[in-house]
C-alpha cells in the first residue's frame, strides 16, 4: 500500500495535532515541550525508506539540523541540516558529528527529495531518508525505539563544515518508535462499547526535568459485570504535546472488597500511601508518538466482574528539560470496553529475570548482560497442545538498561525473535502491537535479554523494585488466556553462594555464606576482571525458577538448579542488502 503522500496533502493535514484526525499513515510526534517544532513522517515498507517533514520557527537565513544518534547524544550523530549562505542560496546536506562535536559534510549524500516552504519566521520542509544507506556514518533506522535529535543555530553560513554543535543556540531530543506497524486496520466497535477516560486534573507540574505523577482513580460502577479492552490511546492536552512523555494505567491487584487510598501526587513522593504499591499490573501503556493500540479481534483484556478489584493508578511521565513552571495539564488515557465478550480472554505472561538481588551488574561497566530464561519445562506443563499467540510485548527495565531481545527457541533450534529494542530507554515504554503475531508451543523457551550500562555507578547495581535497582523483563500479551502469568528465572541459590565462597577464599573478598546476599554483593570490590568473571558465571550458571500462575502457586516440579536453555542453532543476524558496496566489491 502505497503510504508516501505528496508535501501539499501533509502541511495541510498536519496542521492538526490530535493523532485521530491524521490521515492514516501519518506519524506525528513533537520535538520540544511546548510543541512549536514537530515532525511528522510516513513508511515505505516496500522501498524501505521514510519521508519526513519537519516544521519549525525558523528564520530563511538560520540553520536547522535533524537526526538520530544511539541514546539521545548530540555527537557523535547523523544529521541532515538545512542551511543558508551568503547569497540566500538554501542547501540541505547529509553530515555527521565526531566526538568532539564538530559538523562534517558527509561523503555520501542521504538526505534525498528535499523540499522547503517558508512562512515568514515559520519552515516546512520535508525529505527522504533510507532505513539502511549502506554508508558507515549514517544511521540505521530499525524496529524499536529511535531518539531524535535536532539543532537550530543562526546563520548566514558559509560552510556547515566549519560547524560545532556548541553554535546551536537551541537543541532538543525526542524518542519515537519510527518503524510503526501500519498495516493496523481500525476494526468496527461493537454495539455496546464504552469509553472510559482516566484524566488528571489541573496538575502543576513541577519545574523539573523528569516528574512521575500518580493518580488512583476508582472504577465505573458497570464494571461491576465483566467486560473486555478492546482498544486504547492517549488524551494530550493541546499544548502539552511535547511534555507528556508516557502513561501506564495500573490495575490494584488485591481482594475485590479493598478499597486503595485515592492519592494523587508525584510518584515518588514519601506521603504516597503504602497500600497504592498494590496497583503494579500493566493494563494499559502509551508513549510519545504512540498511536491507538487495537487488541485483535478475536481477544480482549478483562476488566471488571465480580472477583475484581475496582482501583487503578495512571501514572504519567512529563518530560521537562527546560524546567517551565507554568505547565499545567490534564492529560490521560482512554479506555474501549465492551460488555460483548469476544472469542478468547487476553493474557499477559511476565518473562525475563525474577525481581530479586540474585542477580547484580558491577560497576562503572559500559555494557553488562543478564538474560532471564522461561524454559521448555515450564511451557510443556503450563501451556495448551495448540499454544498461545502473543500479538504484543512491553520491555521494561530500570534506568541502566539500554536494550532488551526476546529470543524465541524450539528443539534447539532459534526461531525469528520475539521483540528487539537495540535503543532502549526506560523512559520510553509502550505496548507495541508485534508486527507479526507468535505462536508459543509447549516446549518452547523464550529468552529474554538486557543489556546495561552502569558506567555513572560508583556501586554495584542489583535486581529489585527500586526505580535505582534493576529489573528483566518483558510483558507479553497473548490469547487464550492460561494459568501461567509468571515464567522468569534467576540464578541458583547454591551456584550464587558457591560464587561467593569462591571470591571469599580465591580473591579475598569479604564475602560469606552467613552474609545476606546484598551484603556479599555490596562487599566486593570490584575491577574488570571480577566483573567479566560475574558475566561467566551467568552465562554458565544453574536456574531458580518461577513458573507460576497469577493465584502465586508454583506448577508442579522441582524448578531449582535447572540447566540454562542451550541454542544449538543460532538465528544468523539480519542481512543488510547494500547493492553499491556489492558492486565495489566484485570490481
Amino acid at each position: 500500500m502505497q503510504l508516501i503522500r505528496s508535501f501539499i496533502l501533509i502541511s495541510y493535514l498536519c496542521s492538526l495535532v490530535d493523532a485521530d484526525e491524521l490521515p492514516q499513515g501519518v506519524s506525528y510526534i513533537s520535538l520540544d515541550s511546548s510543541g512549536n517544532i514537530s515532525l511528522y513522517w510516513t513508511l515505505d515498507y516496500d522501498e524501505k525508506y521514510v519521508k519526513f517533514e519537519v516544521h519549525s520557527p525558523l528564520r530563511v537565513w538560520e540553520w536547522f539540523a535533524i537526526g538520530f544518534s544511539d541514546y539521545g547524544e548530540f555527537y557523535p550523530a547523523d544529521y541532515c541540516v538545512l542551511w543558508t549562505g551568503w547569497k540566500w542560496r538554501i542547501k540541505f546536506e547529509d553530515v555527521w558529528t565526531d566526538k568532539d562535536g564538530n559538523i562534517n559534510v558527509d561523503t555520501q549524500q542521504d538526505c534525498k527529495n528535499f523540499d522547503v516552504t517558508f512562512h515568514r519566521t515559520y519552515a516546512k520542509f520535508t525529505f527522504t531518508r533510507k532505513f539502511d544507506t549502506c554508508d558507515n556514518e549514517d544511521y540505521i533506522i530499525e524496529d524499536g525505539t529511535t531518539h531524535i535529535v535536532w539543532l537550530k543555530g543562526k546563520g548566514p553560513i558559509n560552510d556547515v563544515n566549519n560547524l560545532n554543535i556548541d553554535d546551536a543556540y537551541e537543541k532538543g531530543m525526542q524518542r519515537t518508535q519510527l518503524l510503526k506497524n501500519i498495516e493496523i486496520e481500525t476494526i468496527k466497535k461493537p454495539k455496546y462499547t464504552r469509553t472510559i477516560e482516566f484524566k488528571v486534573d489541573q496538575v502543576s507540574v513541577p519545574g523539573s526535568d523528569t516528574t512521575y505523577w500518580c493518580k488512583v482513580i476508582e472504577l465505573p460502577e458497570y464494571l461491576d459485570k465483566l467486560h473486555h479492552i478492546i482498544e486504547f490511546e492517549a488524551i494530550i492536552q493541546r499544548g502539552n504535546e511535547g511534555l507528556v512523555h508516557h502513561m501506564e494505567i495500573f490495575h490494584c491487584e488485591t481482594s475485590a472488597d479493598i478499597s486503595i487510598s485515592l492519592y494523587n501526587g508525584p510518584c515518588f513522593n514519601e506521603e504516597r500511601p503504602t497500600d497504592t504499591q498494590v496497583c503494579k499490573k500493566v493494563l494499559a501503556a502509551w508513549a510519545m508518538g504512540a498511536t491507538p493500540f487495537f487488541i485483535p479481534q478475536e481477544t480482549g483484556l478483562r476488566i471488571g466482574g465480580k472477583n475484581f478489584n475496582k482501583f487503578v493508578m495512571m501514572e504519567i511521565h512529563y518530560n521537562n528539560p527546560e524546567l517551565k513552571t507554568d505547565y499545567v495539564d490534564s492529560s490521560g488515557m482512554r479506555l474501549y470496553v465492551t460488555s460483548m465478550l469476544r472469542k478468547y480472554d487476553a493474557g499477559v505472561i511476565e518473562l525475563g529475570l525474577e525481581y530479586t538481588d540474585k542477580m547484580a551488574i558491577p560497576p562503572k561497566q559500559e555494557s553488562f548482560t543478564l538474560s532471564g530464561y522461561c524454559i521448555a519445562e515450564c511451557t510443556s506443563i503450563s501451556l495448551p497442545p495448540h499454544g498461545i499467540t502473543i500479538f504484543g510485548s512491553q520491555l521494561h527495565t530500570h534506568l541502566t538498561g539500554v536494550q532488551v531481545i526476546t529470543r524465541h527457541v524450539r528443539d534447539g533450534r532459534e526461531l525469528l525473535e520475539l521483540n528487539r529494542d537495540n535503543h532502549y530507554s526506560t523512559h520510553f515504554q509502550e505496548i507495541r502491537l508485534l508486527k507479526r503475531p507468535v505462536v508459543v508451543l509447549p516446549g518452547d523457551a523464550l529468552i529474554t535479554t538486557c543489556r546495561y550500562n552502569t558506567q555513572n555507578r560508583e556501586n554495584v547495581t542489583l535486581g529489585g523494585f527500586a526505580i535505582k535497582d534493576e529489573m528483566c523483563v518483558n510483558y507479553v500479551y497473548y490469547y487464550p488466556k492460561i494459568e501461567l502469568e509468571v515464567c522468569k528465572s534467576s540464578i541458583s541459590y547454591q551456584t550464587l553462594f558457591t560464587y561467593f565462597r569462591y571470591m571469599n577464599e580465591w580473591e579475598n573478598q569479604n564475602t560469606s555464606v552467613n552474609y545476606g546476599i546484598s551484603t556479599n554483593y555490596g562487599n566486593i570490590e570490584w575491577n574488570q576482571k571480577r566483573a567479566e568473571n560475574l558475566h561467566n558465571l551467568y552465562d554458565d550458571m544453574t536456574l531458580s525458577m518461577q513458573c507460576n500462575a497469577s493465584t502465586g502457586r508454583r506448577f508442579p516440579g522441582d524448578w531449582e538448579n535447572i540447566p540454562l536453555t542451550r541454542v544449538s542453532y543460532s538465528l544468523p543476524p539480519p542481512m543488510r542488502i547494500c547493492k553499491e558496496k556489492k558492486k565495489e566489491l566484485n570490481k
